[in-house]
């Protein structure tokens, strides 16, 4: 069975300097069976309705400012799975969530960076379930739960955010070894619950976990950490770091 895995996808730089998460993504690939396809959660499809992608081609969408060119250029010509889409809403609706295909959405940065990283090929189909955001983690709990059982067909589940997240506190200067105490902390928090599969204390993280606004100003990156623990299984650590001080680039594998 596949395991479901959160990634910090950091930066959309990423894609270009990979750092310490490229050659851990590269050894997550190495490690598992090539995928019949890969269902994405990504922290940039935020949504009110429960939404699957449903392109049979989606495109690139290069949903961000102010990089170079060069970033602009990267395509990730993955094809979708119309049919894989289909059974996403089915397995929803039984577990009585209201979800319907979006045909047009493209790949955000959120699935084609760290993708583009584990796949290079891009000749896996991918689907994106969107991020209902405005419902909090119970809601991404539950799609995960839902969609558990293409583990065992060969899906490989992802949930593309960022274990911490605050764009107004980054050093853009600082090294790999500088780490804010504020950001480490709530990582830590996070996953000393993680280990211990508390997610009742996970749910109610805003309250309860220190630095929790100001490690997420909003949650929309760390929601996509509650549909891969909701899939998963037993959790562990692919990788763990920081980069410009404050940005979490954890990875975690459940299953």
């Amino acid at each position: 069975m596949f395991p479901s895995l959160f990634i910090s996808h950091g930066s959309p730089m990423l894609a270009l300097q990979p750092g310490a998460s490229g050659p851990a993504l590269q050894r997550l690939a190495a490690e598992m069976p090539r995928p019949k396809a890969i269902v994405v959660v990504s922290a940039h499809w935020e949504s009110h309705d429960l939404l699957v992608s449903g392109s049979a081609a989606p495109e690139t969408w290069h949903d961000f400012g102010g990089f170079p060119r060069e970033l602009f250029a990267v395509q990730y010509p993955a094809p979708g799975n119309p049919q894989l889409a289909g059974e996403i809403v089915g397995l929803l609706r039984a577990d009585g969530l209201n979800a319907r295909i979006d045909d047009q959405r493209p790949f955000d940065h959120g699935t084609w960076v760290p993708l583009s990283l584990m796949y290079p090929a891009a000749d896996i189909p991918v689907v994106q379930v969107s991020l209902p955001s405005r419902m909090g983690p119970a809601l991404q709990t539950r799609v995960g739960h839902a969609l558990t059982s293409l583990r065992e067909e060969g899906v490989l589940l992802i949930g593309s955010g960022s274990i911490t997240h605050n764009l107004g506190e980054l050093d853009w200067h600082a090294g790999p070894e500088s780490i804010e105490p504020w950001a480490r902390g709530f990582r830590d928090w996070v996953v000393d619950k993680l280990a211990a599969n508390d997610e009742a204390a996970l749910h109610d993280y805003r309250r309860q976990a220190p630095h929790a606004v100001r490690s997420h100003p909003s949650d929309e990156h760390l929601l996509p950490l509650y549909f891969a623990h909701g899939a998963g299984g037993d959790f562990s650590i692919a990788h763990q770091g920081f980069t410009m001080g404050a940005l979490g680039m954890d990875i975690y594998r459940f299953g």
